[in-house]
C-alpha cells in the first residue's frame, strides 16, 4: 500500500496486481447467479476482504483522479473486481469521496459517451456491482438513467465484438433479478432486436472478402451467442409480454435448439439458461415449446452433461412436466422417469431437488400407471432417503410427491395397498421429527388424502399412534396445522361412506369430539367452519 504513494508507472502495475489478486484474467462465463463475473481464484472473495481490510479502497479511490490515464483505468479496474459480490466493499465505496466528490458520482462521469469505450464499461461494472451487492438502490438515476443505457449502447452494431460481449453480459447480470430493470432494457433501444445480431457471425461477407476479418467474427462467434443468450435469459425472467417478444425475434427458438448442441459448454449453458427462463410462460410451452419439440434437445442434454449444465436443464424440465403442457406425455415417453430417479440419487443438491420435482409434477393428475412407474422406480428405500435427507426443500418435494401419488380414490387404495405400511411408517417419523410448520403441514395433509382412501384409512383407523398424532395437532397452536388435522378427521368420519358409524364412535371415545366443540367457538373462521362441518357428521 505505501508503494502508491510512488510514480505513475508503480501506482498502475501496483493496481493490476490487486486486480489480479482478485480475479483471473478471463472473464467467467459459466455461472448465471453472477453472469459477468470474473472466475475468481479459490481465494479471490479472501484476497479482496484483505485488501479491504488493508485501507485498499481509501489508497486507490485518490488515483481515480490521476493525470495519467492508464492509473486511473487501472485504480478503475481494481474497484470493479473489488466490488463484485462484496457487499462490505460495495457500501464503503458508496461513502467513499475524493476531492468532495462521491465515488458512484465519478464512476457516472466516467461512463459518459465522451469517454474512451474502455472507462465507460468498467465504470459500468462497478455501478453494477455496487448494485447487485445492496448499496446502490436498483431505481437509482445512476443505475435506471446511467448504468443501464450505457451498458445497452455497448451492444449496438457500432462497437467491436469484445465491447459487445462485455456490454450484454454486464447488462444480464445488472438486470438479472429486478423485474423494473428488465422491463426498462427490454424496450432500451430496440435491444431484443439487437441481440438478435448476435448470432450472425461469422457473417458471410467476411468469409469472402476479409479473410482477417473472418478469423476475429469466429474466434468471438461463441462469446456472442453465449452474450446474447444470457442476456436474452435475465430480459424474460419475470415477464411474460417481454418472454413473447423474444421468442417472436428472428429465428429464435431454433437458435435455442441449435445452441443446446453447440461444441463449446459455455453456449450449451447459456442456450439451457435462456429455454428455462422462457419456460416459465404457460403460453410458450403450450404454443412455441411444442412447435419446435424443444423437449428432444432437452432430454439429450440430459443424458450426458457436467452438472453446472444438468442443473439447468433439469430445472426447465421441471417445467415442461406441468400438467397443462403438451411436451409431458413425449417425456414421459422418453424414458424421463428412470432419469429423473437417478438424478434423486445424486450427491448434488440442486440436482436431488430438481429430480423429486419433476418427479412431483409428472405426478400431478398422472395416471395410476405413471404413479406405479413413479414409485417402482424411486424404490422405498430411495423414498425413505430422500424423507430423511438434511435439505428442507427435498424433503417438501418429496412430501408434495407422495402427496400427489396419492389422489383419487383408486389411486390412493392400490398405493396404499402396496407401498401403506412403509407410507405410514415414513408420515410417523416426521411428524414426531424436528421439522418446522410448513413439513408437518404437507405431512397432515398426505394422512388427510390416506384418509380420504376407501380402504386406505383403515392404515390410519387402525394405528392408534397416528390417531393420537392427528389429535394432538387438532390442539396444535398453529390454525395451519390444526385446520390440515381436521381434514384427516372430516375424511374419516364422513357420513355416507360404509363403516363410517364405528369410525365416529372410536374417535369419540378418543375426545376427538370434544376438541370439535371447543375448535368450533375457534375466532379462526376457517377452524371454526371445519369443526362445525365435522360435527354435522356426527348429528346426521
Amino acid at each position: 500500500m505505501a508503494l502508491l504513494s510512488r510514480s505513475r508507472y508503480t501506482q498502475e502495475y501496483i493496481c493490476q496486481i490487486f486486480s489480479h489478486c482478485c480475479k483471473l484474467q478471463h472473464w467467467h462465463s459459466c455461472g448465471f447467479k453472477s453472469l459477468p463475473q470474473p472466475l475468481l481464484c479459490a481465494n479471490g472473495p479472501d484476497h479482496q476482504t484483505i485488501l479491504f481490510n488493508h485501507g485498499a479502497v481509501q489508497s486507490i479511490a485518490h488515483l481515480l483522479v490521476s493525470a495519467s490515464y492508464k492509473v486511473r483505468m487501472q485504480a478503475l479496474k481494481c474497484f470493479s473486481v473489488l466490488a463484485f459480490e462484496n457487499p462490505q466493499v460495495s457500501m464503503t465505496l458508496v461513502n467513499v469521496s475524493v476531492d468532495g466528490e462521491l465515488l458512484p458520482q465519478i464512476f457516472v462521469k466516467m461512463l459518459q459517451r465522451d469517454k474512451p469505450i474502455e472507462m465507460q464499461l468498467t465504470s459500468a461494472k462497478c455501478l453494477t456491482s455496487m448494485c447487485r451487492a445492496g448499496a446502490i438502490r436498483t431505481d437509482d438515476p445512476c443505475i435506471v438513467l446511467k448504468t443501464l443505457p450505457c451498458l445497452v449502447r455497448m451492444c449496438s452494431k457500432e462497437r467491436l465484438l469484445e465491447e459487445r460481449v462485455e456490454g450484454a453480459e454486464t447488462l444480464a447480470y445488472l438486470i438479472e433479478t429486478d423485474v423494473e430493470l428488465q422491463r426498462i432494457a427490454s424496450i432500451t433501444d430496440h435491444l431484443i432486436v439487437m441481440l438478435a445480431d448476435y448470432f450472425k457471425y461469422p457473417s458471410s461477407v467476411s468469409a469472402i472478402t476479409d479473410i482477417k476479418r473472418l478469423d476475429h467474427d469466429l474466434k468471438h462467434a461463441h462469446e456472442l451467442r453465449q452474450a446474447a443468450f444470457k442476456l436474452y435469459a435475465s430480459l424474460g425472467a419475470n415477464d411474460e409480454d417481454i418472454r413473447k417478444k423474444i421468442i417472436e425475434t428472428e429465428n429464435m427458438m431454433d437458435r435455442i435448439v441449435n445452441g443446446l448442441s453447440e461444441s463449446s459448454i459455455k453456449v450449451r449453458l447459456a442456450a439451457v439458461r435462456c429455454l428455462h427462463s422462457l419456460s416459465r410462460s404457460v403460453q410458450q410451452l403450450r404454443t412455441s415449446f411444442q412447435d419446435h419439440a424443444v423437449w428432444k434437445p432437452l432430454m439429450k442434454v440430459l443424458q450426458n452433461a457436467p452438472n453446472e449444465i444438468l442443473v439447468v436443464a433439469s430445472s426447465t424440465l421441471c417445467n415442461l412436466l406441468l400438467e397443462f403442457s403438451p411436451s409431458k406425455e413425449p417425456i414421459l415417453e422418453s424414458g424421463a422417469i428412470e432419469l429423473l430417479c437417478s438424478l434423486t440419487q445424486s450427491e448434488n443438491l440442486a440436482l436431488r431437488v430438481n429430480g423429486i420435482w419433476a418427479l412431483m409434477n409428472m405426478a400431478f393428475q398422472a395416471e395410476q400407471k405413471i404413479k406405479s412407474d413413479i414409485l417402482r422406480g424411486l424404490s422405498t428405500e430411495q423414498l425413505f432417503q430422500l424423507l430423511s435427507d438434511s435439505d428442507v426443500n427435498v424433503l417438501m418435494k418429496t412430501l408434495g410427491l407422495l402427496r400427489n401419488l396419492l389422489s383419487t380414490r383408486p389411486h390412493i387404495d392400490h398405493i396404499m395397498s402396496t407401498h401403506g405400511k412403509q407410507i405410514m411408517q415414513a408420515v410417523t417419523l416426521i411428524l414426531e421429527g424436528e421439522h418446522n410448520i410448513e413439513v408437518k403441514e404437507q405431512t397432515l395433509c398426505i394422512l388427510a388424502n390416506i384418509a380420504d382412501g376407501t380402504t386406505a384409512k383403515e392404515l390410519i383407523m387402525t394405528n392408534d399412534d397416528i390417531l393420537q398424532k392427528i389429535k394432538y395437532y387438532m390442539s396444535h397452536s398453529n390454525a395451519k396445522l390444526q385446520l390440515a388435522a381436521m381434514f384427516c378427521i372430516s375424511n374419516l368420519i364422513w357420513n355416507e361412506e360404509e363403516g363410517s358409524q364405528e369410525r365416529q364412535d372410536k374417535l369419540r371415545d378418543m375426545g376427538i369430539v370434544d376438541i370439535l366443540h371447543k375448535l368450533s367457538q375457534s375466532s379462526d373462521p376457517n377452524l371454526c367452519d371445519k369443526a362445525k362441518t365435522a360435527l354435522q357428521q356426527y348429528l346426521a
